[in-house]
């Protein structure tokens, strides 16, 4: 799904990732209430939700939360830390030893702008995150963006630009954009 097609909610396509979303959520209400040491349990759990095993050195604290799973793309040594959600649908990449603080948001689907297709269709585009970043506690990272290598996201930053190569963005930035 791209940022410029809609998948309307009454398809087929809309009905199998609804089925999804069910099955990842009970499989991550397993996951997260499992005894931190048990890494077996956590291993198979994860195997179940991303559809393969964890890469080399890919540290994930519980809680962990995700819609659909199969399209998050973990490179190695990527650290994710607890209470973290990705709405992965339209597709998640983290490169190699991209950090994720708590609490950061990804979010890969959303709704059309305009009143009446809001409850009809959804929206998204893929994210990109480039090797080596660190995402700070609460950032949340919206549709559709690419972050460059070695770049810093602050925490609390919602980031709805692509970021460049070795930079540093803080804030969030609401501003009417558009009326109807």
């Amino acid at each position: 799904m791209s940022s410029d097609r809609l998948m309307a909610i009454r398809s087929a396509e809309f009905q199998a990732m609804a089925e999804r979303v069910l099955r990842v959520t009970e499989l991550t209400s397993r996951l997260n209430v499992l005894p931190f040491e048990d890494e077996a349990g956590k291993a198979k759990l994860f195997e179940q939700i991303l559809g393969k095993p964890l890469p080399p050195g890919v540290t994930i604290y519980p809680p962990f939360y995700t819609d659909h799973g199969l399209n998050l793309d973990l490179a190695e040594r990527v650290f994710i830390n607890q209470n973290c959600t990705f709405l992965d649908y339209a597709g998640i990449r983290l490169g190699e030893r991209v950090m994720v603080g708590p609490k950061v948001t990804f979010i890969t689907s959303g709704h059309p702008v305009d009143p009446e297709e809001r409850r009809l269709y959804l929206t998204g585009a893929p994210i990109d995150v480039a090797e080596n970043v660190w995402i700070g506690a609460g950032a949340t990272i919206l549709p559709g963006v690419t972050i460059g290598r070695d770049a810093v996201i602050a925490a609390g930053a919602v980031v709805a630009d692509d970021v460049p190569p070795a930079s540093l963005v803080t804030g969030s930035k609401a501003t009417v954009r558009r009326e109807w």
